[in-house]
């Protein structure tokens, strides 16, 4: 199960500019903290990255969230960035599922699994509705929140080809 550092390593480019640009928009705060801890942890001035070109920038906070140190910092902002610009999609599976959430998609725990034909039932009309790169970025974050997950869903992460993202080599 990926944890949330190798996610990122692994998110389409259209993913992370999404995920960046959602973050300079609407949560400047958040951004700007995540700029400056990247930049410590490198020993960099916060101004550097600052002047860097955007689409330059955010490769770069890409790359560096994509590192095992990150695990934490990469988590939270997966989240931010899923509630927070994704709710519908999340609302949308768990709704297919039968999951009682919250308005912003969030459940108090993980359920039992449901079985395959469920998920697939639950997650073919999510391509349909939402960005395909950012159903399958949300399954793999959905599946990691539990630490043994839903053997399942990680069937078909495996087996499914819209599910796939270019995971790094495990170190």
């Amino acid at each position: 199960m990926p944890k949330p550092y190798e996610l990122f390593a692994a998110l389409p480019p259209a993913v992370s500019d999404q995920l960046f640009a959602f973050l300079m928009e609407r949560e400047k705060p958040l951004y700007k903290a995540t700029i400056d801890t990247l930049a410590k942890q490198r020993k960099l001035r916060p101004v550097f990255l600052e002047r860097k070109p955007r689409p330059e920038r955010h490769t770069w906070m890409k790359d560096a969230l994509g590192r095992k140190v990150n695990e934490a910092v990469a988590a939270h902002l997966l989240q931010i960035w899923l509630v927070g610009a994704h709710a519908k999609l999340l609302c949308d599976f768990l709704d297919g599922l039968g999951i009682t959430h919250d308005e912003n998609g969030t459940i108090e725990a993980m359920p039992p699994a449901p079985t395959k034909e469920a998920l697939t039932k639950a997650i073919d009309p999510l391509f349909e509705k939402h960005d395909p790169g950012v159903v399958a970025v949300y399954l793999h974050a959905f599946q990691a929140l539990d630490d043994n997950g839903w053997p399942t869903l990680a069937e078909l992460l495996a087996e499914d080809p819209r599910l796939q993202l270019a995971m790094p080599a495990a170190a």
